[in-house]
């Protein structure tokens, strides 16, 4: 491994012994942040995702990612329906919440569609999706859902970068 300063990289090859190195490395990506919610026997659940991405518009597809030793993995890896929700710049205290806690509906204003799937309103966009497949990804599973129903406003995204929440906001 190569010991980084202000003009040189830090490099090496990822191992058991050095997944904190790989984990800051795959943090130098920005994404937006979801939250990813379905209907559950213990009522409405959600996950904080940012490992979420568009596959395909025909037909129209969407994937993300769930953690296998995530404590919210049994609700979501058979779902048949869950909604993604792209979160607004405004609502890190939202993203934070669902990170703490699967069942962080109490303060939110949403609704539940025919499908027994909370939907949280006032997102930047969110998708209704159906399950279309699964894969096996080593620690994650790798979920691709069929969209259903779309939904947009206009807005600033809430960001993760480098561990931490930002915005991204048009110049």
């Amino acid at each position: 491994m190569t010991m980084q300063t202000a003009n040189h990289p830090v490099t090496f090859e990822p191992d058991a012994e050095n997944t904190r190195l790989l984990r800051d490395a795959f943090g130098r990506f920005a994404t937006g942040v979801t939250i990813v919610t379905t209907g559950s026997v213990d009522g409405p659940v959600g996950i904080t995702a940012n490992s979420f991405s568009s596959v395909s518009l025909e037909p129209p597809l969407v994937l993300w990612m769930l953690d296998k030793g995530s404590r919210r993995f049994r609700y979501f890896e058979t779902a048949e329906h869950y909604a993604i929700h792209v979160l607004r710049r405004e609502q890190a205290e939202v993203c934070n919440d669902f990170a703490r806690n699967a069942h962080a509906f109490d303060q939110l204003s949403y609704a539940v569609d025919q499908n027994g799937v909370p939907l949280i309103e006032n997102c930047l966009a969110r998708f209704e999706c159906k399950r279309f497949t699964a894969y096996e990804g080593g620690d994650h599973l790798i979920l691709l859902g069929e969209v259903l129903q779309a939904e947009m406003r206009t807005g600033d995204a809430l960001t993760f970068f480098a561990g931490k929440l930002g915005q991204i906001a048009p110049q």
